[in-house]
C-alpha cells in the first residue's frame, strides 16, 4: 500500500497574500514533524502559483480543486489539465460534493473530468458521498456505488495508481457533524469491495475520508483498516490545527 495521504482543501478562502503566509507557516511547522505521509495543499486557482513557488523543493505537493475535461478551446472561465500542470500541480480534486450539489455537476461530467486527469501527468482525487436524505433512507451504499461505477467503468487497470477515492458524506461537510469511525470504516470497506469487483486487485487505489475532520476525530477515523488518509477542509486553514492533524495521521 502507498503512503497515507493528507490533502488540505482550502476551498474559496484566502487571498494570495494570506495563502502565501499560511503556506510559509505550514512549511515551517512541518519541519518539526517526522512522518511518512504524502501532503497536498489545494488552494484556489488564483493562489496556485504563490503556493506552488513556496513549496517547491519541499515534500509538500500542489493540488487543484477542480478542472475542465477539454484540453483547450472556447470554454470561458474553465481551466485545463495542461494549465494546471504548467503551474506545477500534481493532484486534482474532482467531484467534490459542493460542486455536485451547488453547481450541479453530474456523474457524466465528473467521469469526463476524471478521465482528463488520468490522461495527464497528475493524480485524481475522486470524491463520492451521500446526502442526509439518502443516508436516512438507508441508501448510502447504493448511492456511493452508483457514483463510483459511473467513473470506474471508463478506466483501465493501468489507471489505478493515479486514482484516489475520497469518501465525504455530504451531510458531514462543513456542518460540524461527522461520521463515526465505524461508519467510515464500513463505507470504506464497501468502496474497497466495489473497486475489487471492477479491477480484481485495487490495492493501488487509496481511499481517504473527508467531512468535518478535526483533531478530536481523526485518530479514530485513521485507525480503520480501510482508511488511507484524509481530505481536510476548514481545519487546514490554520497552520496549528493542520499540524495537529498531520501528527495524528502520521502516528
Amino acid at each position: 500500500m502507498s503512503k497515507k495521504l493528507i490533502v488540505a482543501n482550502w476551498k474559496m478562502n484566502l487571498l494570495r497574500e494570506e495563502a502565501g503566509r499560511l503556506t510559509r507557516e505550514i512549511i515551517k511547522s512541518l519541519e518539526t514533524v517526522k512522518s511518512d505521509l504524502e501532503i497536498v495543499l489545494a488552494p484556489p486557482f488564483v493562489s496556485l502559483d504563490v503556493v506552488g513557488n513556496l513549496i517547491s523543493g519541499t515534500n509538500i505537493e500542489l493540488g487543484a480543486q477542480n478542472v475542465f475535461w477539454e484540453k483547450s478551446g472556447a470554454f470561458t472561465g474553465e481551466i485545463s489539465t495542461s494549465m494546471l500542470e504548467d503551474l506545477g500541480c500534481k493532484w486534482v480534486v474532482v467531484g467534490h460534493s459542493e460542486r455536485r450539489h451547488i453547481l450541479d455537476e453530474d456523474d457524466q461530467m465528473i467521469s469526463k473530468k476524471v478521465e482528463a486527469v488520468i490522461n495527464s501527468k497528475m493524480n485524481c482525487i475522486l470524491c463520492v458521498g451521500e446526502t442526509l436524505e439518502e443516508r436516512e433512507k438507508g441508501k448510502t451504499t447504493k448511492f456511493v456505488e452508483g457514483q463510483l461505477l459511473s467513473v470506474l467503468t471508463e478506466l483501465e487497470i493501468e489507471d489505478l495508481s493515479k486514482l484516489i477515492v475520497a469518501y465525504e458524506p455530504v451531510w458531514a461537510i462543513g456542518t460540524g457533524e461527522n461520521a463515526t469511525a465505524n461508519e467510515v470504516e464500513y463505507v470504506h470497506s464497501f468502496i474497497r469491495d466495489i473497486l475489487n469487483g471492477v479491477f480484481k486487485n485495487s490495492d493501488d487505489i487509496r481511499i481517504i475520508y473527508g467531512g468535518s475532520v478535526t483533531a478530536e476525530n481523526l485518530g479514530d477515523i485513521m485507525s480503520g483498516e480501510f482508511v488511507d488518509g484524509s481530505l481536510i477542509g476548514g481545519a487546514s486553514l490554520n497552520s496549528e490545527s493542520f499540524l495537529k492533524l498531520v501528527k495524528i495521521a502520521g502516528d
